[in-house]
């Protein structure tokens, strides 16, 4: 460490050609008002653009670990965890950026719960400012329902865009699963450290705002409507189904996951011939069960290993779940996604 003191916080910020998002996202944890010792580490993808080099010139004092090729959004945090030194890791989005308080906020929040916990902060977005979740629930299906509840702070899961979690508790829990690639990685981590007793919850005396979609593309409204790329659809049908199949408690989790995909299949079925879109039903929906017999090892030895050590209750779990349906929401409200 050189004679400089242990940090408490490791701020771990994944970059893949953000060039033009880095130094919001960068000022944003550097002028945080808090007493805390803070090392930040940016894990750089392989980027095509000039990240590196604004690194170099602007942020010296930033640790970053170069990577070869493009290994994608788990395998990023994974090796930033593995080479932090805080207490804490704050996993946070290179289109992000922190309000002056936040880092103190979570901090305080942390200590206030004085056990294991994975903490975020409302999360505002970029353009408008208008709150956009504090945290989210989950559908029966395992679809989010963002929390925009001010009285209510335990979350079923928080954005890995601003996730905070001791740690400790990060490899206890043994990071995230690299075979997922990127999206609901975030749903996982908080899942199972809910299944082991883990709190799930929002501090709420700050915030951060969010480009949302804008290092993956689409999940966002725009006027009026739902904008979405096939890629992100196809991972986000895949891997919220799988950890469904790996943190659901209990037998219950056969009878779900049938339903679960007969209604995914037949939604996909409907959507592709109403928009007469047959991409969508060969990228998005038909791989869906296909890639989970391919990972069937993964997340069989997952589930296997997490429910024998689950620590929480069927009461405490299903809490974090609301009956309303969140695609049905959007439908109603916003009409078919459209998709690019």
């Amino acid at each position: 460490m050189n004679g400089r003191p242990a940090p408490a916080i490791s701020v771990c910020i994944a970059n893949y050609n953000g060039q033009a998002l880095l130094p919001d996202c960068l000022d944003s944890v550097l002028a945080q008002r808090t007493g805390a010792n803070v090392e930040i580490i940016v894990h750089d993808d392989a980027s095509r653009d000039d990240s590196l080099s604004l690194l170099a010139s602007r942020y010296p004092q930033v640790r970053v670990i170069a990577s070869a090729e493009n290994v994608g959004f788990c395998v990023a945090n994974n090796r930033m965890a593995k080479a932090a030194n805080g207490d804490y890791l704050l996993l946070l989005n290179n289109d992000a950026a922190l309000d002056a308080g936040a880092l103190e906020a979570l901090l305080a929040e942390a200590t206030r719960i004085a056990g294991d916990a994975v903490l975020t902060l409302p999360q505002h977005d970029w353009l408008t400012g208008t709150l956009v979740d504090r945290g989210c629930l989950l559908d029966p299906f395992y679809n989010p329902v963002p929390n925009l509840d001010p009285q209510r702070a335990d979350v079923a899961y928080v954005i890995g865009a601003c996730l905070w979690i001791p740690r400790a508790l990060w490899h206890e829990l043994g990071g995230l699963p690299e075979w997922m690639g990127s999206i609901a990685e975030d749903m996982y981590l908080c899942s199972v450290a809910r299944l082991r007793g883990a709190a799930v919850r929002v501090a709420s005396d700050s915030r951060y705002r969010h480009r949302q979609g804008a290092s993956f593309g689409g999940n966002r409204i725009e006027a009026g409507k739902l904008r979405s790329t096939y890629r992100r659809r196809l991972l986000s049908e895949r891997n919220k189904t799988a950890v469904m199949l790996i943190c659901t408690p209990g037998w219950v989790v056969w009878p779900l996951l049938a339903s679960h995909l007969f209604v995914l299949y037949a939604e996909g079925a409907a959507m592709a011939a109403w928009r007469r879109d047959w991409r969508l039903w060969r990228e998005v929906y038909r791989p869906v069960l296909p890639g989970l017999l391919k990972t069937r090892r993964e997340w069989m030895g997952l589930r296997q290993g997490i429910q024998a050590q689950r620590r929480a209750g069927l009461r405490a779990w299903w809490r974090a779940f609301t009956w309303r349906s969140r695609k049905l929401s959007l439908l109603w409200r916003h009409g078919m996604p459209e998709m690019r």
